[in-house]
């Protein structure tokens, strides 16, 4: 398959993306480049006004901010985003999808029960608050050299919080530490408190679920006359229990994907997203499920999402979701587009609205069945959105608390960061592929080159190895971080 020198995704797009570093003079789809487009940039395909709507994805992306010919380079100095405050939503649910990728597959992971189903037989070390963080990491090392077999690991997650904080924001610091806490692919669990702290651990076990406490064990570092010799012993006698688990074969229902993007470039959109949304189509259409995020990143492509809502209250409470958001913005006097970043930018990526339209694609054409608080767990099969920012670390964070036993992150400019479910790496391009292949676990850019089935199959196949135990290249790097979302104020 031959990969063309640019792309009109829709046939009412009035731009087109260069595949490749196109330069002045060239005649691509029909048009004489009047400046050169590197990859992943626009050229316009027509001529647009002065204040007219540029079309990308069948949808607008912005406004020209001057006359742009045909054939010119389309990017911040003549395009802009037309996003302003909140909105009102019409219409309702259409409950429409597409057909999914046909997925009979299965692999090989912990069943749990009701708890889900792990990837990953773990121990997990979490401090309720940021004081005892080094205690969690030295109980942590000190630990994982005497795993029996059978247990993949013992990792501490450690955050700067807990203390200091109030009202909503501390509950929300204590939601997302005990989501964590419920994780499958968590066989046990050490809380580590410091016993002075606003976090204290006998509220987080109130979060836990009674049927999951046998598996949480907890030290209290002021009461221990030892707590990092008191926590490797509570550490050993969760791995003991944990040994004992095996990888039985499980189908596509019993997987929850977190779809995440970050350090999008012009192609992403067009490879990596679109690519991950068949995954989420064939998870979803087995009867498993899929969490979106990154609210902010779906500004102006909100409604893509809304014609897919399952009823009435899904799409009032996805509205809800995205106006809420953007009145955090507003009042802390920041415009709602002012989004996409340096890197965005220098990749191609124009617009607030260009990201979200790329970024949602991640979602499939699977039906979206709920809305959930940042904190909250993944309550229904299909395609949830979950409260939480861009933010790489935060939102990834937010997806393994929401339940995501696989997380798949498309990047066009790269990333070294993995979390606490295994974070599986998808390069918009194959540049990016080849010059990171520390850091990436799959080539998007395959999309242009041999066709989307073939490269979503190759990928579903990737992820039942992941999922089946398979490291990803973050796992190989020890690289498994949280982060938490604060939104007060600091005592």
């Amino acid at each position: 398959m031959t990969q063309p020198r640019a792309l009109q995704i829709h046939a009412s797009d009035s731009v087109a993306t260069a595949l490749s570093d196109l330069a002045a003079g060239e005649v691509v789809l029909g048009v004489t480049l009047r400046a050169a487009v590197p990859r992943g940039h626009k050229l316009a395909l027509t001529d647009h006004d002065a204040g007219a709507a540029v079309l990308k994805y069948g949808f607008p992306i912005g406004r020209a901010t001057q006359a742009i010919a045909a054939g010119a380079h389309v990017h911040v100095h003549n395009l802009a985003t037309a996003l302003a405050g909140e909105a009102a939503y019409h219409g309702g649910a259409a409950r429409r999808s597409g057909p999914a990728l046909a997925a009979e597959r299965s692999w090989q992971g912990y069943d749990r029960g009701s708890a889900g189903a792990g990837t990953r037989n773990e121990i997990w070390v979490l401090p309720t608050v940021g004081c005892v963080a080094r205690t969690a990491q030295k109980i942590a090392a000190r630990a994982a050299p005497l795993l029996p077999a059978g247990v993949d690991g013992v990792h501490a997650l450690t955050h700067p919080f807990g203390c200091s904080q109030l009202g909503d924001d501390l509950d929300a610091t204590r939601s997302i530490l005990a989501a964590l806490a419920q994780h499958p692919n968590a066989a046990g669990v050490l809380l580590v408190g410091l016993g002075c702290e606003s976090n204290q651990l006998a509220a987080m076990l109130e979060h836990v679920p009674m049927s999951l406490r046998e598996r949480v064990r907890s030290v209290a570092a002021q009461a221990s006359a030892d707590e990092v010799a008191e926590g490797v012993a509570a550490v050993q006698a969760l791995a003991e229990a944990a040994a004992g688990a095996r990888r039985v074969a499980l189908g596509l229902d019993r997987l929850v994907l977190g779809v995440k993007c970050g350090g999008s470039d012009g192609l992403s959109g067009l490879t990596a997203n679109p690519l991950v949304g068949r995954m989420a189509d064939a998870v979803t259409g087995s009867g498993g499920s899929a969490i979106l995020t990154e609210i902010p990143e779906i500004f102006g492509a909100e409604q893509l999402l809304m014609a897919r809502a399952a009823d009435a209250d899904v799409f009032a409470a996805t509205g809800a979701l995205v106006n809420r958001f953007k009145r955090h913005f507003l009042d802390h006097g920041e415009p709602v587009s002012e989004n996409p970043s340096p890197g965005n930018i220098a990749g191609g990526i124009t617009t607030l609205e260009e990201k979200s339209l790329g970024a949602v694609q991640k979602g499939g054409q699977a039906v979206v069945t709920d809305v959930i608080a940042y904190g909250e767990r993944v309550r229904r099969a299909g395609l949830t959105l979950l409260e939480a920012p861009g933010n790489d670390a935060v939102s990834s964070t937010a997806l393994a608390a929401a339940g995501a036993n696989l997380i798949l992150f498309t990047t066009g400019r790269g990333t070294p960061l993995g979390f606490p479910a295994p974070t599986v790496k998808i390069a918009s391009n194959g540049e990016l592929a080849a010059c990171k292949p520390g850091w990436i676990d799959f080539d998007a850019g395959t999309v242009l080159t041999a066709g989307m089935d073939a490269a979503a199959e190759a990928l579903l196949a990737r992820i039942v190895a992941i999922a089946s135990g398979e490291p990803t290249a973050a796992e190989r790097n020890d690289e498994r971080e949280i982060a938490i979302w604060k939104r007060g104020v600091t005592l």
